[in-house]
């Protein structure tokens, strides 16, 4: 298929339709317009100001991600036949079949030696959820937390899971931004992003540095359209050149729906791993220029002498030959810096998934604080995060180590001893399993088979605990490869269809407050009910929690707000319905009062070497097809890179001509972790020497290794050998 020449436009506001069409124009509307948090990316939408508003108040603001997750939740139910069949029959469907078959509304078990999935009772479950905890040492259990959830069930479970005596508590924050978090932290005091959505409408520039928002954040291009309209400029950072990066028709503004608009002022497509080396480029240069805020750095920062001797000691030849981007276009990259007053720094996982990610997020970090751009409005530092309210789980404390404050006041507030033994991360937890030692997991939402390198590790060591639960509303490929011994998914409800309302928080740090809705089906409950209803099974009524009473979503936002800094507007919110800003983490001025001596931490970062490769390699990173959120596939066509089906490997001409293959030719992958067969060769634009496929599929060429900091895994960095099928 041809791949468009620009992104969004008329065959977005048609696939709209389609999709409303097929899951009822009249529920579809009901369900993007009432007050509820988007539940797709973290940019954020609706809440209190109604669905299809964004933070700034604009309407109409959604994307297809938007109407794709709201279409799988407005399914008819899962027959019982299709949970009922043979695993081999379960095994052959595709992510996007398994997610169409419909909603989960009844829970359902599948035993060890069964043929497939039985629904059973509430009763039967919680019972025998409860029995395995009970009979179960804490620290061989662990509990996984998708950004699907809402900050009370996120809460409330991490709470049961340390009265009951774990820390192994984790969030898929370790496997996409978990190297954000980490190198922000270490030289600002704070994880998260330092800006506001309003702030991207006083900048200048946005660096946007390996993401997609075209596909991943969509709403995104509005603001860069504003942006553009204003006379600011855009770089793109990213080994392939994506279509709608280049040019964005968007739906809701006619000027750009007809005449499209530019997007990319200089696109720059460094080697995958290459871009320590292609910022550390741009920071000698624009010390070389006397481009560096050196009043800013003496009054706000330390360790900057450091970071100049390092700088100067570069070779620029070297650097530009690492990062595989000419030097005439650093140059103009440094002149646009240079002569930006605001500048916004935003990445996504192209950024965070390499084995040294969280160092480059330090310098850009450096970068962005060289130029005087933390604590100015209209400059900063963005990590554009995927999930609706990732971000809100590591706040209420979804994360194996607590902040200090938070777990003294967790202890004084409930008069309890919270164990101090160190968490399990999210790989520590499956390494953990694959040695056979963990006897219970939790799931609450997400898809962590899907999510995890090696898949073929991750089956077996989600097949050794001895029971696996999982929280969804749809099935995925979790529910079929990644069973345990017995396997159990119990059914909930979506964020639109709580009982009682709920909080979200955005990439921005803004929370939301969703207002919840009718349940599309009977039977199911709410992750704040099912957690209640076991941790009363498996700790009593009558400890030092009165779960019961925290089954009030209301009960729970007071607690929240004694307990974790920032939140104590919780407390009001059921009564003033306000939504805010968390204080102190966007930054309108220079301060950064969680350091130990009030500054900033400059890094000095080393600039990975990663060797030449063989005549048949090539530098692998996966990615996400724009009908795709995360491990859900809605579409297996890809409309934005001309993809007709996701079995295939992306190349430049040049490497394609050097390894005389022919276009859809089949050939054999080989990495140091696994091998796919049968792939087709495909050409896109992108840097020679580098190459795409497609997230999960291709995770059987990633290696379990991570960032010794963030432990993240390298998704976006694996070493494949190519070779033509027989």
């Amino acid at each position: 298929m041809k791949p468009p020449r620009a992104g969004g436009g008329w065959h977005a506001i048609g696939y709209t339709l389609a999709k409303a069409g097929s899951a009822g124009f009249l529920g579809m509307w009901h369900a993007m317009r009432s007050r509820n948090a988007c539940k797709t990316c973290a940019l954020g939408m609706g809440g209190q100001r109604g669905g299809m508003v964004n933070e700034a108040g604009h309407f109409p603001e959604f994307c297809k991600k938007s109407i794709q997750a709201a279409a799988a939740d407005l399914q008819p139910a899962i027959p019982a036949v299709a949970l009922a069949a043979g695993w081999e029959h379960l095994e052959g469907l595709s992510p996007r079949q398994l997610e169409r078959l419909g909603r989960l509304t009844v829970p359902v078990v599948a035993e060890a030696g069964a043929a497939g999935y039985r629904p059973a009772s509430w009763e039967e479950a919680f019972s025998r959820l409860a029995a395995r905890l009970q009979g179960s040492p804490p620290e061989q259990t662990f509990f996984y937390f998708s950004g699907r959830s809402s900050n009370e069930a996120g809460f409330l479970l991490q709470l049961f899971a340390r009265i009951y005596g774990t820390n192994n508590v984790n969030n898929c924050s370790f496997y996409c931004h978990q190297a954000s978090g980490v190198g922000l932290g270490s030289m600002l005091g704070s994880s998260a992003g330092t800006v506001q959505l309003a702030d991207l409408e006083h900048t200048d520039l946005v660096v946007l540095i390996g993401g997609n928002p075209a596909s991943n954040h969509p709403r995104l291009m509005r603001t860069l359209m504003d942006l553009k309209r204003r006379g600011g400029e855009v770089v793109v950072v990213n080994p392939l050149r994506e279509v709608g990066l280049e040019r964005f028709k968007v739906p809701s503004d006619p000027r750009s729906l007809l005449f499209g608009t530019t997007i990319a002022d200089l696109y720059l497509q460094p080697h995958i791993g290459g871009d320590i080396a292609l910022f550390a480029g741009l920071a000698r240069e624009l010390l070389e220029r006397g481009a560096v805020d050196l009043p800013y750095l003496a009054a706000h920062t330390s360790g900057w002498s450091e970071l100049e001797q390092a700088l100067r000691e570069l070779d620029p030849a070297a650097l530009a030959h690492a990062s595989g981007v000419p030097r005439a276009q650093l140059m103009e990259l440094a002149e646009r810096v240079q002569r930006s007053r605001t500048t916004v720094f935003a990445w996504a996982m192209g950024i965070t998934h390499h084995l040294h990610g969280v160092d480059n997020v330090r310098m850009i970090a450096d970068l962005a604080l060289m130029r005087g751009m933390v604590g100015r409005q209209g400059g900063g530092l963005l990590p554009l995060r995927g999930h609706s309210n990732i971000q809100g789980l590591g706040t209420v404390g979804v994360t194996p180590k607590l902040k200090d404050e938070v777990f003294h006041r967790l202890e004084s507030h409930f008069r309890v001893r919270l164990p101090q033994t160190p968490g399990l991360d999210t790989m520590a937890s499956m390494e953990r399993a694959h040695a056979g030692e963990v006897r219970a997991a939790w799931c609450l939402g997400g898809n962590l088979f899907g999510s995890n390198p090696d898949p073929a590790y991750a089956t077996a060591a989600l097949g050794r605990i001895d029971q696996l639960v999982y929280l969804n509303t749809t099935l995925n490929t979790g529910h079929i490869h990644g069973r345990g011994r017995e396997t159990w998914i119990l059914p909930v409800r979506a964020r639109d269809e709580e009982a009682q309302p709920t909080t979200q928080e955005s990439m921005f740090s803004y929370v939301r407050l969703s207002d919840g809705g009718p349940a599309r089906h009977a039977h199911m409950q709410s992750e704040v009910q099912i957690i209640s209803a076991v941790a009363r099974r498996v700790l009593g009524d009558t400890g030092a929690v009165d779960w019961r009473a925290l089954e009030s979503h209301g009960r729970i936002r007071e607690t929240i707000s004694a307990i974790v800094p920032g939140l104590e507007q919780l407390a009001s919110l059921d009564t003033e319905r306000q939504e805010f800003h968390i204080p102190g983490r966007v930054m309108e001025r220079p301060g950064f009062a969680r350091m130990p001596d009030g500054r900033a931490r400059l890094a000095v970062v080393g600039v990975p070497a990663h060797g030449e490769l063989g005549p048949r390699q090539l530098r692998l990173m996966t990615l996400r097809s724009e009908g795709q959120f995360n491990t859900v596939v809605y579409e297996d066509y890809d409309r934005y890179r001309g993809q007709d089906r996701r079995d295939v490997i992306m190349m430049a001409r040049a490497d394609r001509e050097r390894l005389g293959l022919r276009l859809d030719q089949r050939v054999r992958l080989r990495s140091g972790s696994g091998e796919m067969r049968n792939i087709l060769v495909r050409e896109v634009d992108i840097r020679a020497g580098n190459a795409a496929m497609y997230y999960p599929e291709a995770n059987v060429l990633v290696s379990r290794a991570v960032d010794p900091e963030s432990r993240t895994p390298a998704f976006k960095h694996a070493v494949v050998e190519v070779e033509p099928e027989a």
